[in-house]
């Protein structure tokens, strides 16, 4: 069955976007739980162990605190409440630090750092899963055991304001309540407002046992200004008033006989030097937790906080309040703060957590009792059981005290093994889906590679023998084998997999495909091979099913080395880490082997048939001097025609060859401008570039003009080919560009100073999306007009119509990049238009060539914009430009834009520019899709093999899940990009019939 080039892609597209996220639902790790709805019970608590006594006796110890207050600030980074910083930015909580009844510690916050998953750790004290970085931006009721059921089951009455995150885990755990939305980033005031305005009432009232406050200002900053924003000291500031508030209130409930409280002031993650969160860098992880109550030992100096890990918080106060500690906590006791309670209360306390890790580790290992932690803790609990009995017997001799603090240390070395042991498992994969997955993406890759001589052929068409594969015996045989090993892991499995949970219809539509493809693939590499051994026979290359030789250029050869070299790459930490290095050396090659290319046409060889320079057809000839006449930009001032060998200037001839010379060395200087803008990566992402220069207040006069310049720039790179309509448009949004960058205070207006008031800019970002819509439905039209327009008349409605909507892609691009980004844009559209005019088609280049030249600019465009591999540097503040309150789908809309704006404006191009070339080649359109299906499917191969074989030997989330995440969305923009494209062929293959 021959299929077009085009339909055949976008299928093989769709089915390995379906293969990768059954890879990644594998590949997420499902956190180590014993049992997601079991709860712990005091009833089931462990009794005291007894060494020889008639029964051991259940006993648990006094709450060590009646009232608990939890102030979580977000984004709580340590240096911001410790050291010098500290005593500046929060005086009152140095002071308490340094002076007061205290324990500091900086508590370490294990990835991925956002928001939800560090409260589940709070809470829970287990580890959370990658998965919940989605789970983040709609987070579902909490349903495995946690602190605050079991303080409402004890009947604990708490209270909450602030980050109604809070409010979607636990539903309805509080008997009282008010949240704020903690997406909408450009409110950093009264979202803490909101929370600060119920302190004096609630703190007078003595009806309730636990409060819980969780302040979002800080963050919000941050993801707008960057931890040194001047506005971040006032927020601390504000802060440790609040603390002071509360510290006060409770020293005078207790000054009338209270029982004693505790004051946690913590936060959930910190934050990297670019203001976001969410990797594994020292300033994300390391937080501050400060616990202060009249229980502890006043200091007399300045100590150095203790580092303890996030997830000991849950059982340290699930202990001190008299509670069973969650039964998937990974968290050990802190110490310190029991140290005041009596000897067998603080061995009480440390059995309790060591039973119940070692409960967890024997329901997460295969033989726990291997485990080294799980025989200390045996060996501790039997000295623990000889200490209980000299106790009871009323032994006071120093050898009992001295046998104590040995059993402590025995106690603490156990829980510190076991919970090493837990931590290092972080998650059970789901191996039969992450093979699953790899099959599928593996096989259609193999499928895409055999079909690579037809689907680049002249004709375009690929057969694929589908009816032959579905109508042979190894098809049926190979369904039954698959159903066969389905039945037997889904049988034998000891945890639950995704493929077992699913219903036997979608199972066997999954083995039907799998089966098939390999048949397919099979027939197509039986097929392939006589013609492999004719071209190793004949030294020459069949061009499949269009029968043309093929041979390869050294620009070929270039191209081919540096798609492979950078998949080879990716089995390397280092380079997945400092990947845009990678990009960067490409780009810079390319650059040299374009130039080289020039150099032979307009100096060696004028004319060079089957390749570059070959002859033109007069339809060529005329294409191009309409497209001198549209792009005269280039070439000659407003109003000669560069045709007219009259006017003054000299020959336009000539003037296009030096242009065509300058080119890629104007390309390497914008790319080397470009490198210097954001730094980007992990070993060097802390040191200064030019954004943190541009970005600083007393150079704010340089940023108002390098960004108007931007601006100005992009209209005159992006409106030559737009309708005036859409050119007017086009201006006004620009010019409302700059007004909302000037009302959020990036930038200036000439008339104005510094004493400019900052406004969230709702009002100028709202006026430009009415532009952006206006042109996006200008272009829109167009390309319906072309439709049904004549022959004559479809082809440059089509081409003004793609162009309009690029436009206005461009435009919106624009109004989310930041103010120093915006020569990014800026030079993205030079680099697109001087290539597009005296590069891809003055060389005749092929769509192949072209298309790999876009991927790779794309890739590099993606880290200019100071993007990594890091989750971390994903800016959320674009999610919310132009937006009053969180509205889910234009936030994500909006930040997913805003972080693929580079690959997306090149994809895009890539479009409008086959779409011109599909006039002269047909197959342009078609051949584009394939070689960018097959760009997207060998890394996404590699990397689903490489991740799947050394799963147990990679730092997964710093580097590899967030690169396997940003692999996994790349494919999709490439689906959707080849179904664009497919379908636009399909039209025009439709109105070309007679």
């Amino acid at each position: 069955m021959k299929i077009r080039t085009s339909v055949f892609t976008s299928f093989i597209m769709m089915a390995q976007v379906l293969g990768i996220a059954l890879f990644l639902r594998g590949f997420f790790p499902v956190p180590v739980k014993s049992s997601v709805s079991a709860k712990n019970k005091l009833s089931d608590l462990p009794a005291e162990p007894l060494t020889g006594g008639p029964h051991n006796s259940s006993r648990l110890p006094d709450p060590l605190f009646k009232r608990v207050v939890i102030m979580l600030v977000d984004a709580l980074r340590e240096d911001f409440v410790f050291g010098p910083n500290g005593r500046g930015n929060m005086p009152y909580t140095s002071h308490l630090v340094e002076r007061g009844s205290t324990h500091s510690f900086v508590a370490k916050a294990r990835p991925p750092t956002v928001t939800m998953p560090r409260i589940k750790a709070l809470t829970t004290g287990s580890i959370p899963g990658f998965i919940d970085v989605v789970m983040n931006l709609n987070s579902p009721a909490l349903l495995e055991d946690n602190l605050l059921w079991q303080a409402q089951a004890a009947g604990k009455r708490m209270i909450f304001y602030g980050d109604d995150t809070w409010l979607r885990l636990f539903p309805k755990l509080f008997m009282e309540r008010d949240g704020t939305t903690s997406f909408f980033v450009s409110d950093y005031t009264e979202v803490d407002n909101n929370v600060t305005r119920h302190l004096d009432s609630t703190l007078k009232r003595d009806d309730w046992d636990v409060l819980i406050l969780h302040y979002l200002g800080l963050d919000h900053i941050g993801h707008v200004s960057g931890p040194r924003s001047p506005l971040v000291r006032p927020k601390l500031l504000e802060m440790d008033d609040v603390l002071k508030k509360i510290h006060g209130a409770l020293v005078s409930k207790e000054a009338e006989g209270a029982p004693p409280y505790l004051l946690v002031l913590c936060g959930d993650h910190g934050m990297s030097e670019t203001g976001s969160h969410g990797g594994s860098s020292e300033p994300e992880v390391n937080t501050a937790l400060v616990l202060v109550s009249p229980a502890f030992r006043r200091k007399v100096g300045m100590e150095t906080p203790g580092v303890v890990e996030q997830v000991d918080l849950h059982p340290t106060l699930a202990l001190a309040l008299g509670l069973p500690i969650s039964l998937n906590s990974v968290g050990r006791l802190i110490p310190a703060v029991v140290q005041e309670a009596p000897l067998r209360d603080r061995l009480r306390f440390l059995h309790l957590n060591g039973h119940q890790l070692s409960c967890l580790l024997g329901a997460s290992v295969a033989e726990p009792h291997r485990e080294v932690g799980v025989e200390q803790f045996r060996v501790a609990e039997k000295a623990h059981g000889g200490w209980m009995k000299l106790y009871l017997e009323g032994n006071t001799s120093e050898v009992l005290g001295n046998m104590g603090k040995k059993v402590l240390r025995q106690y603490l070395e156990a829980l510190a093994s076991m919970s090493s042991a837990l931590s290092r498992q972080l998650g059970k994969y789901d191996m039969y889906s992450m093979v699953a997955g790899m099959v599928i993406v593996f096989q259609l890759l193999l499928v895409l590679l055999l079909a690579m001589p037809e689907a680049l052929s002249g004709a375009a068409l690929v057969d694929v023998p589908v009816l032959q594969a579905l109508l042979s015996l190894p098809f049926y045989l190979l369904c039954l084998l698959l159903a066969s090993v389905h039945v037997l892991v889904c049988t034998s499995a000891g945890s639950a997999c995704y493929l077992c949970s699913l219903s036997w219809g979608l199972v066997f539509t999954a083995v039907a495909f799998a089966s098939a493809t390999f048949c397919v693939l099979v027939s197509m590499a039986t097929r392939r091979l006589p013609s492999w051994r004719t071209t190793s026979k004949s030294g020459g290359g069949s061009g499949g099913g269009g029968g043309s030789g093929w041979s390869l250029s050294e620009l070929d050869i270039l191209l081919l080395a540096g798609t492979v070299g950078h998949t080879l790459s990716l089995a390397a930490s280092s380079f997945v880490e400092e990947e845009h290095q990678t990009w960067y050396f490409l780009l810079n090659t390319l650059c040299l082997a374009v130039f080289q290319d020039v150099c032979r046409k307009y100096f060696r060889e004028q004319r060079r048939p089957g390749g570059i320079g070959e002859n033109r057809d007069h339809q060529e000839v005329e294409e191009e001097e309409e497209e001198e006449e549209e792009e005269r930009f280039f070439l000659s001032p407003k109003g000669r025609r560069p045709s007219d060998p009259s006017q003054p200037g000299g020959d336009p001839r000539s003037r296009e060859k030096w242009l065509a010379l300058a080119t890629p060395p104007l390309t390497l200087a914008c790319c080397r401008l470009l490198r210097t803008l954001n730094q980007t990566g992990v070993q060097w992402a802390h040191l200064p570039d030019m954004g943190h220069w541009l970005n600083s207040s007393e150079h704010r006069a340089v940023l108002s003009l390098l960004a108007a310049l931007s601006l100005v720039l992009v209209y005159l790179l992006i409106q030559r080919r737009c309708s005036w309509v859409s050119r007017i448009a086009l201006a006004l949004g620009l010019v409302g560009v700059y007004s909302y960058r000037a009302a959020v205070g990036n930038v200036w207006f000439p008339w104005q100073h510094g004493s400019q008031s900052v406004s969230k800019g709702t009002v100028e970002a709202r006026f430009v999306y009415v532009f952006v819509l206006g042109i996006l439905f200008s272009g829109s039209k167009d390309l319906l007009r072309s439709q049904i327009a004549a022959a004559a008349a479809a082809a440059p409605l089509k081409r003004r119509g793609l162009w309009e909507i690029y436009s206005g892609l461009v435009l919106l691009v624009a109004l989310l990049f930041r103010a120093h980004n915006l020569p990014v844009l800026c030079c993205c559209l030079l680099v697109q238009s001087l290539m597009a005019r005296f590069i891809w088609r003055k060389l005749h280049y092929d769509a192949a060539q072209t298309t790999i030249m876009h991927y790779w600019f794309g890739q590099a465009f993606f880290y200019f914009q100071g993007n990594s591999n890091n989750i971390g540097t994903v800016d959320v503040s674009v999610g919310f430009v132009g937006l009053e309150s969180y509205v889910e789908g234009p936030a994500i809309f909006l930040t997913a834009l805003g972080t693929y704006a580079g690959p997306l404006l090149w994809a895009c191009h890539l479009v409008c520019y086959l779409n011109s070339e599909s006039l002269r080649t047909p197959v342009a359109l078609g051949h584009g899709c394939y070689v960018l299906a097959l760009l997207r499917s060998v890394p996404v191969a590699a990397y689903v093999v490489l991740v799947t074989a050394l799963r147990y030997h990679l730092f997964i989330w710093s580097v590899f899940s967030p690169k396997l995440l940003y692999e996994a969305a790349h494919a999709l923009l490439a689906t959707v990009l080849c179904l664009f494209l497919g379908a636009m062929e399909t039209a025009q293959a439709d109105a070309a019939r007679p």
